[in-house]
């Protein structure tokens, strides 16, 4: 399976760089008076409609990208994925994160072991704690009960938990559960940080869990010590565990810094960090907060969207027709994209070859109308940027104003409808000589248009919802990756900072952290024994 060659070096990656010149003679207002067009380019699945019409994109297009596809071997990796082959290949590892939202009854292996039975057993550990905190069976050291939880943690034990609570937070049932109840998390070591997460709780009703595989990551380790000594400092060293809880599988480590291993909730190495929301890195905060039963439907959400991109054909996935959308807009069209930064921010195939073409995207974006006054001029009349527009039919907290002509979310769906036809279609200098324009405002009010996107339509935002959206991108980053030659399941670029951070650390100021000198003496040797001289005046 492993070869040298790249992706543009296939017969469909050539066809496709000739079918260019054809698309970009064609502007999305022609592509859109094509109904048939149109309505193939709307697909439907478990209650989300992904509409891609106003892509650059032509039904001719998309046979191309399914070619391109089948060069690259796309189903096979989709297969070698879920078959729990090592297909993280420079750090040795199965990428199976679709086994922690598994039906109990399904059968994923890694190594010739079923890992789904390992995951249950962790996902009733939690569904025991969290019902004994949320009932207050379990109290803390002053016997006050936890209702305040503080996740510790950094990149996707932050970020991925951080996004399903924010959703949650304003969903009906979500937020009847969590009544109450405080989450909040803690990742950047600045004590501004450490100070913001602190104020207002008090250390008698507040439960920490700290999030690291290892129990070494720098960060999370100096905010945990930190945390440890607030809750020391109060109420004893002795109530460091009765307070403090780990998502860790070094129980050493775990027990050395005064948890109780009991209470250290495991994940594994086939699983990355930006794909861990669904292990006990979310399942576990999210868990205290909300209670499992509102968690497990987001896990179900996710297992959807798992089995559909397993097994639909490629013209009515998702994740597919996202992620090959995305490489004919990044690769192709030479438009800047879109959630896979760290995944796929690379400049080398998976074979080490260094790659001819534009891979990884940047990304960033708003919630509602928030965009619309911040970089919406950027996309209409600046550099071309495809956006991806995320609806929902169903408000979680409907408001209706008498007198008003329309709801307040009827008035978000009209931006949600509007911004991709203005972005598409533009405003032309001949309307705005019918419209009276002064003449020396028309090229200032002129929209090229012809600026690529696509809508996404979700029924409601509630956990189910929440957890279909998160395995759609995460599924398309992999999609992407595939078609590129590219290992989106390491981070080799996150490592060079915190080598020559361990130095500065050493250098500067010392370290009594044993893991830390360790981490520091062989970044020197790494650089040939080169000590760090930053100019401090």
């Amino acid at each position: 399976m492993t070869s040298s060659a790249l992706i543009c070096e296939t017969e469909p990656w050539k066809d496709l760089k000739v079918h260019v010149d054809d698309i970009k003679k064609t502007h999305l207002r022609e592509l859109m008076s094509d109904t048939k067009r149109c309505q193939s380019m709307m697909v439907e699945f478990d209650g989300i409609l992904l509409d891609y019409s106003r892509q650059c994109a032509t039904l001719d297009t998309l046979n191309k990208l399914k070619n391109l596809a089948e060069a690259a071997h796309l189903k096979e990796k989709i297969n070698r994925m879920f078959n729990g082959e090592r297909i993280n290949s420079t750090e040795n590892r199965s990428v199976l994160h679709v086994a922690l939202r598994a039906p109990r009854d399904l059968i994923i292996n890694s190594d010739g072991k079923n890992v789904v039975p390992d995951v249950w057993q962790v996902l009733d550990m939690i569904k025991d704690f969290s019902e004994r905190v949320r009932s207050g069976a379990w109290v803390g050291a002053t016997g006050k009960p936890l209702k305040d939880v503080i996740a510790i943690g950094i990149g996707g034990s932050f970020l991925g938990p951080l996004f399903v609570h924010t959703a949650l937070q304003t969903d009906t049932e979500a937020a009847e559960f969590a009544k109450g109840r405080q989450l909040r998390f803690l990742a950047n070591v600045d004590p501004i940080d450490v100070a913001r997460n602190i104020t207002g709780l008090n250390p008698e009703t507040t439960l920490v869990v700290v999030v690291s595989k290892t129990f070494t990551t720098a960060e999370t380790m100096l905010n945990a010590r930190t945390l440890r000594e607030w809750i020391s400092a109060a109420l004893g060293p002795q109530a460091v565990a009765k307070h403090m809880v780990a998502v860790s599988t070094n129980l050493t480590l775990v027990e050395k810094f005064g948890i109780d291993p009991n209470n250290a909730f495991a994940f594994w190495d086939w699983v990355g960090g930006r794909y861990s929301v669904c292990s006990a890195v979310g399942v576990l905060p999210l868990s205290l907060q909300y209670g499992f039963a509102v968690v497990e439907k987001f896990l179900k959400g996710a297992s959807s969207i798992d089995q559909h991109f397993h097994s639909a054909p490629f013209e009515k996935n998702l994740p597919v027709l996202l992620g090959l959308l995305s490489v004919w807009n990044v690769s192709f069209l030479g438009y800047p994209a879109r959630v896979s930064m760290e995944s796929n921010g690379k400049g080398v195939s998976i074979d080490g070859v260094p790659l001819p073409y534009e891979a990884g995207e940047i990304d960033f974006g708003e919630p509602g109308t928030n965009g619309q006054h911040s970089f919406y001029q950027l996309i209409h009349q600046g550099r071309v940027i495809p956006c991806d527009f995320i609806g929902v039919v169903k408000s979680q907290q409907p408001v209706y104003l008498k007198g008003e002509l329309v709801s307040n979310h009827d008035e978000l769906m009209s931006n949600f409808f509007a911004q991709p036809d203005a972005l598409a279609y533009g405003k032309t200098p001949e309307q705005l000589l019918k419209e009276n324009v002064p003449e020396h405002l028309i090229t200032h009010k002129t929209f090229s248009g012809n600026r690529p996107s696509l809508s996404i339509l979700l029924p409601s935002l509630n956990a189910y919802n929440v957890g279909q959206l998160l395995a759609i991108y995460e599924h398309r980053v992999a999609v992407e990756g595939f078609v590129w030659g590219i290992n989106s399941f390491d981070q080799w670029g996150v490592e060079l900072g915190k080598y020559i951070l361990d130095i500065y650390v050493i250098n500067l100021f010392g370290s009594s952290d044993p893991y830390r000198v360790h981490i520091a003496k062989k970044s020197v040797t790494g650089y040939s024994s080169q000590k760090a001289t930053p100019c401090i005046s």
